[in-house]
């Protein structure tokens, strides 16, 4: 709140748009049916992630179209938004967590993929996200 006050303040018009859609989506959640009006910092991560991914794929749709002035807009709210994210692992961190993940659970090969995943989703959860971990997964397990 003290965040979207500064925007008001100092006009940031980007900043406001985006911190209008997290107060937004987590007022929809605390008052979504069986949330007991409360989240965890778990689900507020997740949340803040499904904005992101949301955000980051009208992008995509938005650059492919040639409309550079609402893919300006989506850049702007993922800024705005992935400062309330706990700070993403950079590729190698992301290499090593998974190399760990795969020793452990004996994965071998590509068709090993879900296992990886499964356990890989919940221990890197609001470190990267689930496209990234994938991909990274899939590399790993090619070798």
């Amino acid at each position: 709140m003290a965040e979207l006050k500064t925007a008001m303040l100092a006009k940031n018009e980007a900043g406001l748009r985006g911190l209008r859609a997290i107060k937004a989506a987590i007022i929809l959640a605390k008052t979504s049916e069986g949330a007991g009006g409360e989240l965890k910092e778990e689900e507020e991560t997740r949340l803040l992630q499904k904005l992101v991914k949301q955000r980051k794929d009208s992008l995509t749709i938005y650059q492919q179209q040639n409309r550079p002035d609402l893919a300006k807009k989506e850049e702007e709210e993922i800024t705005v938004i992935e400062r309330f994210l706990p700070k993403q692992l950079d590729e190698q961190a992301l290499k090593a967590a998974l190399s760990k993940i795969i020793a452990e659970t004996g994965a071998s090969s590509p068709a090993d993929i879900g296992k990886v995943m499964g356990i890989a989703t919940k221990q890197l959860a609001g470190q990267a996200d689930g496209k990234t971990i994938s991909a990274v997964a899939k590399e790993l397990l090619t070798k």
